[in-house]
């Protein structure tokens, strides 16, 4: 593999998407030839996110990036022509109530069992300094 001046990785004969398009094949998508990680690209990459890994850490994430990948690379398959995008599964409903002015405490009712308070406020200890 080589590293091309964008920083992506490609072989020699280019990258597969460009190499379907030349056979006029249906190109791949852009993470299917990322699923062959080495322990140098899981290498750059801790490095690039600043992350120390151990050489056994280095070669356990190899495999688990690989599933990963292949995990992600395999989703974006799904057919979603004409699938409109949306936030959740399952379709959300506000469940809050009304607002509506309804009886409540007066100020001097809910300081009535404070242990302090000040200008009609609970009084609390301060627990961040000024810095």
């Amino acid at each position: 593999m080589l590293w091309r001046s964008t920083g992506t990785r490609t072989n020699r004969r280019g990258s597969g998407r460009e190499a379907a398009v030349r056979a006029g094949r249906a190109p791949e998508h852009r993470l299917s030839g990322m699923a062959d990680l080495s322990r140098d690209d899981v290498a750059h990459l801790a490095s690039l996110a600043r992350i120390d890994l151990s050489d056994a850490e280095l070669d356990t994430m190899v495999g688990e990036l690989d599933v990963i990948l292949s995990s992600v690379a395999q989703v974006q398959q799904a057919p979603v022509d004409g699938v409109e995008p949306m936030s959740h599964p399952m379709p959300i409903v506000n469940v809050t109530r009304p607002d509506e002015v309804r009886p409540s405490l007066t100020p001097d009712e809910a300081l009535a069992a404070a242990p302090e308070s000040e200008l009609q406020r609970f009084s609390v200890p301060r627990i961040l300094s000024e810095d």
